[in-house]
């Protein structure tokens, strides 16, 4: 199973402890290190900075988000990275949701799926090294009437066409869709191994309907993973970043990670959650967390109830681990990704 580790937000507060991780990350054999780009880091900078830092990790964006820049400098910010990193960048690509599009970027959030097709597309003709034409419902290249032309992306000849993996973060139906059939990767969350066709099987149907196999996209997703012996504690800390996923992780009527976790069959915990944080009840939100959603989206307990939900997410076809592991700095964070490095390993042996 191939594991990643996130960097960026809030996870790290300075250069060095970022950098010490992820060399440290490289050194047990993590695969990837995505960066988040939220509304605080931007995703590339810190990628830019670890490239010279590194030399075997595969280095992604997790996500770029295809609001905060056209298609074209999607495209070329892609392409450096890919040079600069000699060939080990992902591009992650993903819409963000409606508080970051218009009260961040101030562009409107209609028709994300449209809009990441349309990023994608152009993507792709660029990493072919070919002329920009392209005739969307929001991007075309030239643009009519002006006096632009069509132009190639000036990038070395010895090193096109770029084999650049693009990888979606895609939560709601049809873009799961969409990811089956068109994506290289799958960056998944609010995904649990007890539900899931909640996301699958619209990935599925997407790949059966390109003519693909479901096999031709990497499914990596991300999980919270909290080890130690009491196990009351570990889910009851968890619960205010649930409560904040399912609250504020997008307006009231735009929330994916919300709607994923309801299609996994939890409706009236995840409203009566929404609604208690909505209401500013931040901390009653936090308690009407089930139990249930704590440990059915996560690995959390015993390093031998880890090791089983691991299990549980290959199981289920997941090849691909996000690690989020919980700890308190980014020396027990090293400590503690090591300790599941241990344990995924020992199941990959078996």
């Amino acid at each position: 199973m191939k594991t990643s580790v996130m960097i960026g937000g809030a996870a790290f507060t300075d250069i060095g402890g970022m950098k010490d991780f992820i060399q440290h990350a490289e050194r047990l054999g993590i695969d990837y290190a995505w960066s988040a780009e939220g509304w605080g880091q931007d995703a590339v900078t810190s990628l830019a900075y670890l490239a010279g830092q590194t030399s075997r990790i595969s280095l992604g964006t997790g996500i770029m988000q295809i609001s905060a820049r056209t298609p074209s400098m999607t495209a070329m910010t892609a392409l450096a990275l890919h040079y600069l990193t000699a060939g080990r960048f992902i591009l992650g690509l993903g819409t963000s949701g409606p508080q970051v599009v218009e009260g961040l970027h101030g562009t409107s959030f209609a028709s994300p799926l449209a809009r990441l097709q349309e990023t994608v597309d152009i993507c792709r003709i660029a990493f072919r090294g070919e002329k920009l034409r392209y005739e969307g419902r929001f991007h075309r290249l030239p643009l009519p009437g002006g006096e632009g032309k069509s132009l190639r992306i000036d990038y070395p000849k010895t090193h096109i066409p770029a084999d650049i993996p693009i990888f979606l973060a895609t939560l709601a139906p049809k873009a799961l869709e969409y990811t089956g059939a068109a994506a290289d990767g799958w960056l998944g969350t609010s995904f649990s191994p007890d539900h899931p066709e909640a996301h699958l099987s619209y990935i599925k149907r997407g790949a059966a309907a390109a003519g693909r196999s479901p096999r031709q996209v990497a499914l990596h997703t991300a999980c919270t993973i909290s080890i130690g012996t009491n196990v009351e504690d570990l889910i009851r800390a968890r619960k205010p970043d649930i409560a904040f996923s399912l609250g504020a992780m997008g307006s009231a009527d735009s929330n994916f990670y919300n709607s994923a976790i309801r299609r996994a069959g939890f409706e009236d915990d995840v409203k009566a959650v929404q609604q208690l944080w909505l209401d500013g009840k931040r901390d009653q939100a936090a308690q009407r967390v089930p139990d249930s959603i704590v440990t059915q989206f996560a690995a959390i307990g015993t390093a031998e109830m880890v090791r089983e939900r691991l299990l549980k997410y290959r199981s289920v076809g997941i090849n691909g681990l996000i690690l989020r592991v919980v700890a308190t700095d980014v020396l027990d964070r090293m400590a503690k990704l090591e300790e599941v490095m241990d344990i995924i390993n020992d199941i990959d042996a078996r």
